[in-house]
């Protein structure tokens, strides 16, 4: 950056405690200046998507009023945009820190973080570069539906479209105790219960998957 002008950091969250305490701490700090605090994916999405975007990083929630950070990185990709985004998560499941590395985050870190991390991820990502914590690579695109065959995924794609056990049956010519004992395999391998467990773990990463620019 020219100068000595500070990083204008753009905060996206909407519990207003967390963005009073990151107000504070970014506000303490000489190398950022918080510009402004949004609740909404909505909002920040239209914020970044300015011909000239008030703000050089965001920290973005993973839970907003309307939207997952999920859904808003995947929304970034679709609309081309290409903001440098930190997620600040208050879930330590790892299936969230998964998807974001493949959605393109450039950085990541915890609520129950020491504050030095939030700070020296800033800094990383502000600086062009990329700063999550440590995660296999190579199992990145694990998912409970990655490990599904061929066969299978197409059972849980007709799920999907409502198809009934009968009709499950009728179309491929098996059996309907078949079809059941599919299905509970099916079921075991997504360690889930029932049909709607399955056809709702399936819809949501569907709607998580990156999508390809429309440009």
């Amino acid at each position: 950056m020219a100068g000595n002008r500070k990083f204008r950091v753009l905060i996206a969250e909407r519990n207003p405690l967390v963005v009073a305490a990151l107000g504070d701490m970014i506000g303490r700090a000489s190398d950022f200046e918080l510009v402004d605090s949004l609740q909404s994916g909505k909002a920040f999405l239209e914020a970044a998507a300015r011909a000239e975007p008030g703000f050089d990083l965001a920290v973005l929630g993973w839970k907003l009023s309307d939207m997952d950070g999920g859904e808003v990185l995947s929304e970034m990709q679709r609309r081309g945009l290409h903001a440098r985004v930190v997620i600040f998560s208050n879930d330590h499941d790892i299936a969230i820190l998964k998807q974001c590395v493949r959605l393109g985050v450039q950085g990541f870190c915890y609520q129950f973080d020491d504050p030095s991390i939030l700070f020296d991820t800033l800094v990383a990502v502000a600086n062009g570069r990329i700063c999550i914590p440590y995660i296999d690579v190579s199992k990145i695109n694990d998912t409970p539906l990655s490990r599904l065959t061929t066969r299978e995924r197409e059972l849980l794609e007709v799920l999907a479209d409502g198809w009934t056990n009968l009709q499950i049956a009728a179309r491929t010519g098996i059996s309907e105790n078949t079809v059941k004992y599919h299905l509970k395999n099916l079921y075991d391998k997504l360690d889930v219960r029932n049909r709607a467990m399955a056809v709702a773990l399936y819809a949501g990463e569907k709607s998580r998957a990156p999508r390809p620019n429309s440009q």
